[in-house]
This record gives C-alpha cells, sequence and structure tokens, in this order.
C-alpha cells in the first residue's frame, strides 16, 4: 500500500470555500473603512487650517463635507454628523453610522466616532 500524500480533492475545495468566503468579507468590509480614513484626513486637514478654531460651525461643516465630496467619500457623512464641541479647547467631532448589506438579511454595521482638536 501507498501512503497518501497531498490533500484530497473534497478538503481541498472546503479550503477554497472558505478562503473565498473571508475574501468576499473583506472586499465588503475594506470599503468602510477606506471612507472611515477619508473621513480622518478630511478632519485632520480642517483641524490643521489656520484659524480653523475661529471657524463657525457652518464654515466647518462646509469644509469637511468638501474634503469628502473630492474624495468621494460623502455617501454616509451628512452635516447632521459634523458637531464643534467644547471639550479642552474647540474639537471637531464626526459620528455616524455606516450599515452594509452582507449576505441576504445579514448586515454589518459600522458606526464611528472621532474627535479632533481644532487649532488657532
Amino acid at each position: 500500500m501507498q501512503k497518501q500524500k497531498g490533500m484530497s480533492f473534497i478538503g481541498f475545495l472546503l479550503i477554497l470555500s472558505m478562503v473565498l468566503f473571508i475574501t468576499y468579507l473583506g472586499l465588503r468590509v475594506a470599503p468602510i473603512y477606506l471612507e472611515y480614513y477619508s473621513v480622518v484626513s478630511a478632519m485632520n486637514g480642517v483641524a490643521e487650517e489656520r484659524g480653523s478654531s475661529q471657524l463657525s460651525l457652518f464654515d466647518i461643516r462646509v469644509k469637511v463635507l468638501d474634503r469628502l465630496y473630492v474624495s468621494y467619500s460623502d455617501a454616509h457623512i451628512k452635516s447632521d454628523n459634523i458637531r464643534v464641541v467644547r471639550k479642552d479647547g474647540k474639537q471637531l467631532q464626526v459620528a455616524y453610522e455606516t450599515r452594509k448589506n452582507l449576505i441576504g438579511n445579514l448586515d454589518v454595521i459600522a458606526t464611528f466616532d472621532r474627535m479632533v482638536p481644532l487649532t488657532n
């Protein structure tokens, strides 16, 4: 009798299906985090502008939304999600929730809340 070497066809199909499922999950979840990093970049850009702590809430919202529009990341961020909080000085806060359909009626829900201090 010879010893079996390697993987059976059924074992290969099981491993292949697990790898494909994990890849599918990654492809569905990765855009959510890419959008979040665009939001963080827009917030940091507005916060580092000279005199950003002196701007009105409307002006700050416009600047953040314009930066998000340019980077094509304005789908889930509305002007109501952008606030200025007076905590240890003025801070820019963006809090939002993203819901993405995964499979059938199963959704992925991601909640983000980020605060950045505004400079003078």
